[in-house]
């Protein structure tokens, strides 16, 4: 197979290279590979190309200059609303993601957000800044509800780890269907019963149109007074403003952001001065020494699924955005 890596080189710490290519098809049958991270990589080897790998900063802007033999598109992300609305892609090629990479990464966040929020740290650190010393004990994680939202890669690890600390689950997707880290699914229409008996609430499913704006000031006033929210999905499935009005006025007990409707946030930005309120700049899931292995695996089980006539694992529904 003819395949080409486009790279983006505003990104050097995820490039793929040439190893890494090497290293995950090693078992494969050979292919003919090339990397570039300009257009004008791409249009020197587009008439030929069969497989195009990259993440979608990379892809995006190749979207209205693919080639006549172009079979299959693999996006070096698991979530691909960076490239929707995904009508670009020619009938008969299939894209695909890495779901599947982030979840080791995506358990130890959840799981430290909520020991974070729980133990009540942004307002101790606050304090220690200040140095006033700010005695705010608080009672033990464990025994408290989550309301975990997306149950795939991200939400299903997230749910594991908290169930570690003795966290009760509850996970929401679009049908209730059951997931075995959870103690129960429920489906998204139930979301306004839900969120009055959630400890913390953790956004971790994919951006669509259905998602956009899921949370938004109405429901996060049905959240309990005390609250924390964690997010490790995206930006726009909150509404920030409403988040950080909600923080200030001392109604929630913490927050931790991990994405943002606007990367990266720009200076100034309210998030960066809102009480009890800890931001990291996109990080949650990914660790660049297994990021591309563990993606390219991916890739390569569902190539083998692919030549077997099997249904790909990774495949994404344009209709469904994941």
């Amino acid at each position: 197979m003819r395949v080409h890596v486009q790279n983006d080189p505003d990104d050097p710490g995820f490039l793929i290279t040439p190893d890494h290519w090497r290293r995950a098809t090693a078992a494969e049958p050979p292919h003919a590979v090339s990397f570039g991270e300009t257009t004008e990589d791409f249009l020197r080897v587009r008439d030929e190309v069969e497989l195009l790998v990259g993440p979608p900063a990379a892809l995006r802007p190749l979207r209205a200059l693919l080639g006549p033999k172009l079979r299959m598109v693999f996006s070096n992300a698991a979530g691909v609303d960076g490239l929707a609305p995904l009508d670009w892609l020619p009938d008969g090629v299939v894209l695909v993601n890495n779901r599947g990479t982030h979840g080791v990464k995506a358990g130890e966040y959840v799981a430290m957000a909520a020991l974070v929020l729980a133990a009540r740290l942004p307002a101790l650190m606050e304090a220690q800044r200040e140095g006033r010393w700010l005695r705010l004990p608080a009672p033990p994680l464990a025994g408290r509800h989550a309301l975990v939202i997306g149950t795939g890669d991200l939400g299903g690890a997230g749910a594991r780890a908290l169930r570690v600390l003795g966290v009760r689950v509850t996970g929401v997707n679009t049908r209730g269907t059951p997931h075995p880290d959870c103690d129960a699914v429920r489906p998204v229409a139930a979301l306004d019963d839900l969120l009055p008996e959630a400890d913390l609430l953790v956004l971790a499913c994919p951006l669509t149109e259905a998602t956009r704006g899921l949370i938004d000031r109405r429901r996060l006033g049905l959240l309990p007074a005390g609250a924390g929210v964690v997010n490790i999905g995206r930006g726009a499935l909150l509404d920030d403003a409403a988040l950080c009005d909600a923080l200030d006025a001392g109604r929630l007990g913490g927050a931790v952001l991990d994405v943002f409707p606007v990367e990266p946030l720009p200076q100034g930005h309210r998030i960066w001065r809102t009480r009890n309120l800890v931001a990291t700049p996109h990080l949650s899931c990914d660790d660049p020494a297994s990021y591309n292995d563990r993606s390219l695996a991916i890739l390569t089980a569902n190539l083998r699924a692919w030549r077997a006539g099997e249904a790909l694992p990774n495949r994404v529904d344009p209709a469904r955005g994941y």
